[in-house]
């Protein structure tokens, strides 16, 4: 942990996490990540942080070469030329003095390593190009091991450009180090969603059959220890916070950093005294549930009764849900009273449940929730009297 203390900014860094991790990548110790990493984490717990501010660095620190993706940063951009572009802007680096002489004199198209040429205005990489020709190029000029990290890694499946995409990483990985003693490309995806993250290697159609997803470590005791330790110092000696307090408010917000600083934010904007810091961190910390749960509430709410079924059945199977399996619609069946439905009115409540957001589908078919959060509220307030049967059916 550290705090920037020129801009009075609080910073909490998990050095060992980072390196735990780049050395699963590298086979060593009882955590051998070699064919690739998949950690999930819920959305706002502080993954895409650690990506940036600690993985990233160690990767560098170890002499390779880091390529970050986040494929939530632009929903309207298909993730599989967000990958493509990602490695291009790497590639044009090592052209150094030739990319930006390019650049600078409006030069639309530059040669890579007399190897191929790309247009610097075009996403995506030229014709016949593949991932795995790029990432071979960037390896052979640097002549270190590259690690590519995708943020949300899941968005891929959305589209078929971006499913190809995953694909071809694993073409790339294969290719590049096989035959090799140390690998020349590491793959590193992530996901706030662990049932989308699951759809890339859950089956034999799948790019990674036979990896697995691995829970992200939340951040825990340490981080609010130090966060405690960091707030505490602005304030008075006899006002202060308790770490079991502030603790405790972090666990009902899930862990997510940005709401335990917000809470204390407002908490300090209305200067509670000493005896009442930990009464008002639990009220804050309560108050950011149920308005998160209001607002799923009024969601479902306002669904009909077969979305309510569907999504209902989707939650309970989760990545095992098939929308029209024999056992799904006995399940829907069994939850609305009766089975006076057809596939078709399966389907136009799935569609419906997409235009909401509150499932997706990947590009082959699979479903899932968009928000794991709704399961958990879901799971807490309705569970299995979410759909109640109709009377007299």
């Amino acid at each position: 942990m550290d705090s920037d203390t020129d801009t009075g900014r609080f910073s909490f860094h998990r050095q060992d996490l980072a390196r735990t991790l780049c050395d699963s990548l590298e086979g060593k110790g009882l955590a051998d990540a070699r064919s690739g990493l998949f950690l999930a984490a819920p959305r706002r717990t502080g993954k895409s942080t650690f990506l940036r501010e600690d993985l990233v660095p160690e990767v560098e620190r170890r002499g390779w070469i880091a390529i970050y993706v986040d494929l939530w940063a632009d929903r309207a951009r298909d993730p599989g030329l967000m990958i493509a572009d990602a490695i291009k802007a790497r590639l044009a680096e090592f052209d150094g003095p030739i990319a930006k002489l390019a650049k600078s004199a409006g030069m639309e198209k530059i040669s890579v390593l007399r190897t191929f040429t790309f247009d610097l205005g075009k996403t995506g990489l030229p014709p016949g190009i593949t991932l795995t020709d790029a990432l071979d190029t960037l390896y052979k000029a640097a002549q270190r091991s590259i690690v590519l990290i995708v943020d949300e890694a899941q968005h891929a499946l959305a589209t078929e450009t971006g499913a190809n995409a995953m694909f071809a990483l694993k073409a790339a990985r294969d290719q590049m180090n096989q035959g090799v003693e140390s690998p020349r490309l590491f793959l590193v995806f992530t996901g706030s969603n662990r049932d989308k993250l699951a759809n890339l290697l859950l089956n034999r159609t799948q790019p990674f059959f036979g990896s697995r997803v691995t829970n992200f470590p939340l951040l825990g005791r340490a981080f609010v220890s130090a966060y405690a330790a960091w707030v505490n110092q602005h304030l008075a000696p006899d006002n202060q916070f308790k770490e079991d307090d502030m603790f405790a408010a972090f666990q009902l917000v899930g862990h997510r950093p940005e709401m335990l600083k917000a809470i204390v934010s407002e908490i300090a904007l209305e200067l509670g005294e000493a005896a009442s810091l930990g009464e008002l961190l639990t009220r804050g910390a309560q108050g950011w549930r149920d308005r998160i749960w209001g607002e799923i509430e009024s969601e479902y709410s306002a669904l009909t009764e077969i979305q309510r079924t569907v999504l209902a059945v989707l939650i309970e199977r989760g990545q095992a849900y098939s929308p029209f399996s024999e056992d799904s619609m006995k399940a829907y069946a069994a939850r609305l009273g009766h089975d006076e439905f057809s596939t078709a009115t399966v389907q136009a409540a799935l569609d419906a449940l997409r235009d909401k957001n509150l499932i997706w589908k990947e590009s082959r078919g699979a479903y899932a929730l968009e928000d794991e959060s709704l399961a958990l509220w879901f799971r807490e307030t309705r569970g299995a009297q979410a759909v109640p049967p109709k009377p007299g059916r």
